[in-house]
């Protein structure tokens, strides 16, 4: 006799759930990072989220430039920096400026697993025995040419003229080298407005910004562009309106006194044809 076959579902395990995700745990022992259920769970961007724990799980030391992490991620950079904005408020990061012993300024990004403003703030000036958080350098900002002969960074992409901006934008799809973070933009855009203004297209601006670019940058590219738009060109001269006499008048149709041919006279009269041939007939 055959062995009996039951058709009833096989019951599930004990506790768990009848809806939602089922996690299957895995011990891990190497190559994992703690995140807290804060950061993860952070209601708004995942994007946000993603470039947290991404930063969260890199070496000190690692760069985390808006460069350095579109790299990484598929993200423009507009995202990535609205993201780093957002970390930034709400106290997951920090970025200073600190002048270094040659006279360069570098950022430094602090990273917090608990927000900064749950924890105390490390000291700017820490002494030698007390630790630091880990800092993540970034690459140091190499001086660049002002271009309002001011070094002013309070400009931001709010402030700066949207058309200005897209040219700038369009540099990379010419040379891939020429990403600029949002900062540098908005310090350049100044100096591009002034070129459209002086009657420049958009076509012209970036020939005249991508053509004959060294093989290898000493620089990041925003001090590259920075000094071609030292200079700005000098506007167009406009166009010389048409004066009236050059304009040519037309007459209005008459009819030939002589032939009814219609010719165009300042008054009624006879054709040409019809003058022609009575003065030949007078002759």
């Amino acid at each position: 006799m055959a062995d009996p076959q039951s058709n009833a579902r096989p019951r599930a395990a004990a506790g768990a759930p009848t809806s939602g995700v089922i996690h299957v745990r895995t011990r891990l022992t190497a190559d994992f990072t703690v995140v807290s259920n804060a950061l993860a769970q952070r209601r708004g961007s995942a994007v946000t989220i993603g470039v947290a724990v991404y930063i969260q799980s890199l070496p000190s030391g690692t760069p985390v430039s808006i460069a350095a992490l579109c790299a990484h991620f598929t993200e423009g950079e507009i995202l990535i920096s609205r993201a780093l904005r957002e970390l930034e408020a709400a106290g997951y990061l920090e970025r200073r400026r600190e002048r270094l012993p040659s006279g360069q300024i570098r950022t430094r990004t602090y990273f917090y697993d608990v927000p900064c403003g749950d924890r105390p703030r490390p000291a700017r000036r820490p002494s030698r025995d007390q630790p630091v958080a880990p800092a993540v350098p970034e690459a140091a900002e190499e001086p660049q040419p002002s271009l309002s002969h001011t070094d002013d960074d309070t400009h931001t992409d709010a402030d700066s003229d949207p058309r200005a901006l897209a040219v700038l934008a369009a540099l990379q799809r010419v040379d891939p080298r020429l990403l600029l973070t949002v900062r540098e933009a908005a310090r350049l855009a100044p100096a591009v407005s002034r070129w459209l203004a002086a009657g420049l297209h958009t076509v012209q601006i970036v020939k005249l910004l991508t053509e004959g670019l060294p093989d290898h940058f000493l620089t990041r590219p925003a001090g590259l562009l920075a000094y071609r738009l030292r200079e700005a060109p000098l506007p167009a001269p406009p166009s010389a309106p048409a004066s009236r006499g050059e304009t040519p008048t037309v007459h209005p149709f008459q009819t030939c006194d002589s032939c009814d041919r219609a010719f165009r006279a300042p008054a009624p009269g006879r054709c040409r044809g019809c003058r022609s041939g009575s003065r030949l007939h007078a002759a």
